[in-house]
């Protein structure tokens, strides 16, 4: 019902309801499932119409929304999509002290149809996780970091800018916030999804030596 535009991708067209082992019309194995649902905040005036997206640098500017949820009492709570705002934490936080955080990127298209589309993001949700036990922090549950991927580039595709090799840049990371000084693993934490316009790589195409 949602065939991929390229292989590996998760198209954005809405109402797309995640399931334990299907996304998007696309078998993602057996996936970890909480059920939550994802509250959303609209921003109430968008950025877009005062940015130039075809002269911005990348990882400089940032699309209108995020996604938030924290991990407290042993379980992920509040997952929602807020409009960009900064994060405020105690400088006593874990994270500044000792590191404990992870990462990952991945991109967002839009095919020469119009729709929109996520690269392989259920190979970066499983890197992701596997960071996460390395790292000795809790995974984030397969079905809630998808549909979280999918309602916040649904939100935000208008921010891709005009190109073939334009994409909107995906970050998520997840942080150590528990508020105090010693060497352990916290015990909280907050996951964050941001979003930022790119365009290509090479400005001025290759230049083979």
């Amino acid at each position: 019902p949602f065939p991929c535009f390229v292989p590996g991708t998760v198209p954005c067209t809405r109402p797309i309801h995640a399931t334990p082992s299907r996304v998007g019309g696309i078998n993602t194995g057996s996936m970890i499932s909480t059920g939550q649902k994802i509250a959303i905040q609209r921003a109430g005036t968008s950025r877009l119409p005062s940015t130039d997206l075809m002269q911005v640098t990348f990882g400089r500017t940032f699309s209108d929304h995020m996604f938030v949820m924290e991990h407290r009492d042993g379980s992920w709570q509040q997952p929602r999509i807020v409009p960009y705002e900064d994060i405020r934490m105690s400088p006593a936080s874990a994270v500044l002290h000792y590191a404990q955080s992870i990462f990952e990127g991945l991109k967002a298209y839009r095919a020469p149809n119009g729709k929109v589309s996520i690269f392989r993001p259920q190979a970066n949700i499983a890197r992701m996780n596997r960071s996460a036990e390395r790292m000795c922090m809790p995974t984030i549950p397969e079905d809630l970091f998808m549909e979280a991927l999918l309602e916040l580039v649904d939100l935000d595709k208008d921010w891709i800018p005009p190109g073939d090799d334009a994409s909107l840049y995906i970050r998520p990371f997840c942080i150590a916030t528990d508020v105090g000084l010693g060497v352990h693993a916290a015990k909280h934490y907050r996951f964050a999804v941001i979003a930022a316009p790119s365009g290509a790589y090479y400005a001025e195409g290759l230049d083979p030596v």
